[in-house]
């Protein structure tokens, strides 16, 4: 193969990415690649090197992919830090595209989980060599043993040929490395082709606009040269082109086959550099783009507020700057005559909206509600018209409802066996449908179950490890729709309905939901000057409803006995002026309320599925 002057060769090229469960040690084992490696050296070593974001660092897991070029017995590896979260899934399987291996990990403590399974199938998928490996040998708690077998029955290979690493005090790492060269494919690529590179990841860079990573398949990509992004039919010219050794180095002689860098464009909008994109020269460039390119979808929607009015502007200028960096964010305006203005975004999943929302207090100052996080519905109705709701204000009220579809996905929960009854117990629950159950060994179950998305978006995990006691991972992928019995729960204040209540549930639960949310908000909103019906209805029928008694004054402290008529007379002129009072006064609900009512238990543990 023919490489130009001074390029690496790509038989001495090796790619391979780090895929695990989260918290089972990916970061850690990159940080001693580095060290060992060379390329920082001890002064400036930080624990979590490759991950760049403060939230990142505090919460142990990682969001966005990482390259890092580290040299090693004469080679050169290209190593990929993924994310390990379920909502982060397209961004891994576009990673997995870039590399020929993969180093597969697992707690030697804590065993195969939900996610280090859908990791694997998506590598296995990708047609890469997978090395099994497990981590954290070092900790008491340790049975290496016990998990190289059900790792080996795993993949198909002899307990033996598992390899046990720390990566917290580095032993076993060398090895690791040695075995990555030894056995991981060369790249394999046509130099004299057209060039196309795959895009695994852009960032945001203030300073120098978007930072896009690519790996190049074919050809060869160069500095100043025109180059187009097949998505978008966009184009543009390569500023710079470099390698990352973990800071960016720019390269003159530009990236051949097999090589993973970086390209500067100066374009100001992430946009236009989507994961999953090709990128080839626009001068002759390739007719083909790489395969695997799809936007990523949102899979749940929630609606953003300032809690003052006034920071509507920073808001949008927010989400705008956040959009910068994470091209799978989506919004769109919208009004509330409960919340005011605000928008309707859409997220990847609870923890892609749970880092959003994070990020915009932290960076941007914003104090926000957040309403219920809702999933899409599409509802035919009976004149064949479609309506897609993403919101429970848009779901139709006037005319007749022919069917409602409601996303659902295919789940995987793993835990240990003795758990399996207080899984089945919360998934039938949750209208689950059992798919299948295996046994990864004696003490380990995995149960896979048809979930409908809108059951898992709020508490379900939370209610998961609680009745595990923190043994069972989750993990999920969309598995398209079906027919559901579901009706919009609306909550009325003294006969108006306040749309930030408002929510799309199954007709099952829809009394419970009633109930629960007029208790709630008796309890939230303060009393008045007269009596406040609290009513959730469905349609025009009442299912719950509590009161909000009034303040009274006492009006016959004045009356120190004389004739009950003089009471009485007091006591009915009062009841007129509430009567008055009723029909001209306003239920003002304070902010404090809808916080509290709207604001779902979202703990951190909810990232680390």
């Amino acid at each position: 193969m023919r490489t130009q002057p001074g390029q690496t060769d790509p038989a001495l090229i090796r790619n391979f990415c780090i895929i695990a469960h989260i918290d089972h040690g990916k970061s850690t084992l990159a940080d001693r690649m580095l060290q060992i490696t060379g390329v920082v050296d001890d002064r400036s070593m930080r624990a979590q090197y490759l991950d760049r974001m403060d939230i990142e660092r505090e919460r142990g897991i990682t969001i966005k992919s990482q390259a890092v070029r580290l040299p090693w017995d004469g080679h050169v590896l290209n190593m990929i830090d993924t994310p390990g979260h379920v909502d982060f899934t397209y961004e891994v399987s576009r990673s997995l595209q870039a590399c020929e291996g993969a180093v597969l990990l697992v707690d030697a403590a804590q065993g195969i989980e939900a996610q280090t399974l859908a990791n694997l199938y998506l590598a296995m998928s990708a047609d890469l060599h997978i090395i099994p490996v497990l981590n954290k040998i070092d900790l008491p708690a340790a049975q290496p043993e016990k998990f190289a077998e059900e790792l080996a029955g795993l993949i198909g290979c002899d307990p033996s040929d598992v390899l046990k690493v720390s990566g917290k005090t580095g032993v076993g790492v060398r090895e690791l490395l040695d075995h990555v060269v030894s056995s991981v494919p060369a790249p394999v690529g046509d130099a004299d082709a057209a060039a196309r590179a795959l895009i695994f990841d852009s960032v945001y860079d203030t300073y120098r606009g978007v930072v896009t990573y690519v790996r190049v398949m074919d050809g060869h990509l160069g500095k100043r040269e025109r180059i187009l992004m097949m998505s978008t039919n966009a184009t543009h010219e390569t500023l710079e082109i470099g390698v990352i050794s973990p800071e960016p180095k720019t390269s003159d002689l530009g990236l051949g086959v097999g090589e993973v860098g970086y390209l500067i464009t100066g374009v100001k909008d992430v946009r236009q550099s989507r994961v999953g994109d090709t990128v080839t020269s626009a001068v002759k460039g390739a007719q083909n783009a790489l395969a695997g390119y799809e936007h990523p979808k949102p899979m749940v929607f929630s609606g953003l507020y300032p809690i003052d009015g006034d920071e509507y502007p920073e808001l949008r200028e927010a989400l705008d700057k956040l959009q910068l960096n994470d091209a799978a964010l989506i919004y769109e305006p919208e009004t509330s005559a409960a919340l005011g203005f605000g928008f309707r975004v859409g997220f990847l999943g609870l923890l892609h909206m749970e880092i959003v929302r994070e990020r915009l207090e932290r960076e941007f100052g914003l104090s926000l509600i957040s309403t219920a996080p809702n999933v899409v519905y599409r509802v035919v109705m009976e004149d064949g018209a479609e309506l897609t709701v993403t919101n429970p204000s848009e779901f139709p009220t006037g005319g007749k409802i022919s069917q409602v579809f409601e996303p659902v996905t295919k789940s995987t929960i793993l835990a240990p066996s003795e758990f399996i009854g207080a899984i089945m117990e919360i998934c039938q629950g949750r209208r689950g449908q059992l798919l299948g159950m295996d046994y990864l060994s004696e003490d380990r179950v995995e149960i896979r179950y048809t979930l409908p998305l809108g059951e898992i978006i709020f508490d379900f995990f939370d209610q998961l490890k609680s009745r595990t006691r923190g043994y069972a991972s989750l993990d999920y992928e969309p598995a398209g729709e079906q027919e559901a019995d579901l009706v919009k729960v609306d909550i009325l204040l003294q006969g108006e309905a306040v749309d930030a209540f408002s929510a799309i549930v199954h007709k099952d639960k829809a009394y419970t939901y009633g109930v629960d949310m007029a208790k709630k908000l008796r309890e939230l909103i303060p009393r008045q000057q007269f009596e406040v019906p609290i009513q959730a209805a469905i349609g025009a029928r009442v299912i719950a409803r509590e009161n909000i008694r009034a303040i009274r004054k006492d009006v016959l402290a004045k009356c120190y006995g004389g004739d009950i008529s003089r009471k009485r007379k007091l006591l009915e002129k009062q009841k007129e002026g509430k009567k008055r009072m009723k029909m001209v006064g306003r239920v003002e609900v304070p902010q404090e309320a809808f916080v509290a009512a709207l604001s779902t238990d979202s703990n951190a543990d909810k990232g680390k599925k």
